[in-house]
C-alpha cells in the first residue's frame, strides 16, 4: 500500500488498521479479502481512477474494494482512513444465514453513505485503541455485522442476465475511442451498452478476460502511445487527449501496462 498503516488487529475474518496516506496515488492492489474503506478526514478532493471523476470525500464516506479486485483513488491532500478487511468466507456465511438467495459478492462502489457500516468501524477503531480487550470473539462479532450490512445491500440473486452480446462489445468499444478523451463512467457505458451497471461489470470481464476500468485505460494507454510517437504534442498535452487527468496519472499506467514512461517514448520519437 502506499499508505502508512498502524499495525492492523486481526481476527481469524477480520482485520482493521488506521491508513495515513499523503496526497496523490492512493493504491489497494488486488488481496484475497473484500475492502471496507472508510474516509476518517474531514474533507479530501480526490480523483477516481476507476469513474474518471473528481470528488469531495467527506469523513464517513465508504469505498468497498471486492476481493481479487484493485481499488484507489488519488487524493489531492493527505487523508486517513479506517480499512477493514473482511474474509469473503464471513459474508458467504451472512448471505446463506439471510436466506432467499443472497448473493455472497461484493460489488465495488465508491463513496458509499451507510452510518452503520461507520459505527462498526469506529467500533473497531475503539476497540483497537484500547489494546483489543475484547479479543477474538469481538472481532469476530463485528466482522458478522458487517457481512450482515454489505449482503443486505444486494438484492436477492435472480436467473443471471445473459451474456454481452457481439454487438454490445462492438458499441462499447467504439464508444470508448470515441470519447477516451473524455470521463467515462460505468453508468455512461452501462447506458451505450443497454445493461445495467452491475452487469456489464460482470459480463465484461467474462467476456474479455479485463474489467471495464482496465480496458478502458489500456485504450488510454494505447492512445497516448501513439500521440507521443507521432510528435508534436507535449506529455501534458499528450494526458489531457488521451483522457488522463494529468501527467503523472498518464505515466503512472504506461509504467505499469507498457514498461516506460512518456519521456522516454518522446525520445525515441525525436531519434
Amino acid at each position: 500500500m502506499d499508505g502508512l498503516s498502524e499495525t492492523p488487529w486481526p481476527s481469524a475474518g477480520v482485520s482493521f488498521s488506521l491508513r495515513r496516506d499523503q496526497a496523490g496515488p492512493i493504491l489497494l492492489p488486488p488481496v484475497g479479502d473484500h475492502r471496507i474503506v472508510v474516509h476518517a478526514s474531514r474533507e479530501t478532493w480526490s480523483f477516481c481512477t476507476t469513474t474518471g471523476s473528481r470528488h469531495l470525500r467527506q469523513e464517513g464516506d465508504i469505498d468497498l474494494v471486492p476481493a481479487g479486485e484493485e481499488g484507489g483513488y488519488e487524493a489531492e491532500s493527505a487523508c486517513e482512513a479506517l480499512e477493514i478487511r473482511l474474509s469473503p468466507r464471513v459474508l458467504e456465511r451472512a448471505a446463506f444465514d439471510m436466506g432467499s438467495g443472497r448473493r455472497s459478492g461484493l460489488d465495488m462502489r465508491h463513496i458509499m453513505q451507510n452510518e452503520r457500516i461507520v459505527h462498526l468501524a469506529r467500533a473497531l477503531e475503539s476497540e483497537r485503541r484500547a489494546g483489543a480487550p475484547g479479543g477474538q470473539l469481538y472481532a469476530d462479532t463485528i466482522g458478522v455485522a458487517l457481512a450482515t450490512q454489505l449482503v443486505g445491500l444486494t438484492k436477492p440473486a435472480t436467473n443471471p442476465p445473459g451474456r454481452l452480446s457481439v454487438d454490445q462489445l462492438k458499441r462499447l468499444y467504439d464508444f470508448v475511442e470515441a470519447h477516451i478523451d473524455r470521463p467515462l463512467t460505468i453508468e455512461v457505458l452501462a447506458h451505450v451498452a443497454g445493461a445495467s451497471s452491475s452487469h456489464l461489470r460482470n459480463s465484461f470481464k467474462q467476456a474479455t478476460g479485463v474489467t471495464v476500468h482496465r480496458h478502458v485505460v489500456r485504450r488510454r494507454v494505447e492512445r497516448a502511445r501513439l500521440l507521443l510517437a507521432q510528435g508534436g504534442l507535449s506529455a501534458a498535452e499528450v494526458a489531457l487527449a488521451a483522457g488522463f487527468s494529468h501527467q503523472s496519472h498518464m505515466a503512472r499506467w504506461m509504467r505499469r501496462e507498457l514498461g516506460e514512461t512518456p519521456r522516454s517514448l518522446l525520445r525515441k520519437a525525436s531519434a
